[in-house]
């Protein structure tokens, strides 16, 4: 689909009930609900070593302190090194939040697909990195790059301007999964689009369904945490779905030729 495309879909959306969209959430979660938790640790595996990585300037610090102060007096070169370790920490904790943004932002579109799949009881894929291949690889990371400068931009607007932006940057990861050939531009442009039209309707979803994923999995001994935090993202597959559809439906047997 064409940005153009895109667009002329967002202004001759659908109406969309709030009901209707938790119910089906409801529904679709007792089937993805394994998915939803697989791809969870897909992530965890990933993002844990990229904390690690983050903190190793941290570790540097404490140890250059601790040498200096028990074998030498460099006071002032201690100095110097301690401010530098803090800006090269503060750089590498940009750099690896944009990574570590990237890969949820790939993983998740990805859980959409599988949504889409077990909605319209379609075969399902197991290609998990099915958009870390060639150019959207990049697209991921420019996406990831744009969503947290307008985060931080919100938050730096004495923060209440976070609120807003936090539908059209949920938005952004659906958009994407179902257009992935439009520029990343285009996609911001989309999800702010689509975002404005079903504002209100779309953050009260997003805030009801994170509420009820985190205080079930709380009642499942917190463990269940794991198991329930993909339920956020089923009302945004259905923002997505009954407000903008899907064009072109396949049919089951040529399903896995255009994934894979």
């Amino acid at each position: 689909m064409s940005a153009d495309q895109l667009f002329k879909k967002i202004e001759n959306s659908k109406p969309i009930d709030f009901g209707d969209i938790f119910n089906k959430s409801i529904e679709l979660f007792k089937k993805v609900w394994l998915q939803g938790f697989i791809h969870l640790l897909i992530s965890l595996v990933i993002l844990i070593p990229l904390i690690f990585i983050m903190y190793i300037p941290v570790i540097a610090i404490i140890g250059f302190a601790g040498y200096e102060s028990n074998y030498g007096e460099y006071g002032y070169y201690q100095d110097e090194l301690s401010v530098g370790m803090v800006i090269l920490f503060i750089i590498l904790v940009i750099i690896i939040s944009m990574i570590a943004s990237a890969f949820q932002l790939g993983i998740n579109a990805h859980f959409y697909k599988v949504c889409k799949q077990v909605d319209l009881q379609l075969p399902e894929t197991t290609n998990y990195f099915m958009f870390f291949k060639g150019k959207y690889f990049g697209k991921i990371l420019t996406l990831s790059i744009a969503s947290f400068g307008i985060a931080l931009l919100a938050t730096l607007l004495c923060y209440f301007p976070i609120f807003y932006v936090m539908v059209p940057l949920q938005l952004l990861g659906v958009i994407f999964a179902f257009n992935p050939d439009v520029s990343a531009s285009d996609l911001i442009k989309a999800s702010f689009k689509f975002g404005n039209k079903i504002w209100l309707i779309a953050f009260g979803l997003i805030f009801i369904s994170s509420v009820l994923a985190q205080l079930v999995g709380m009642i499942l001994c917190f463990v269940g945490v794991f198991f329930t935090a993909s339920f956020v993202y089923l009302p945004i597959y259905y923002l997505y779905k009954e407000g903008l559809g899907f064009e072109n439906e396949v049919d089951p047997e040529s399903w896995n030729a255009i994934v894979e």
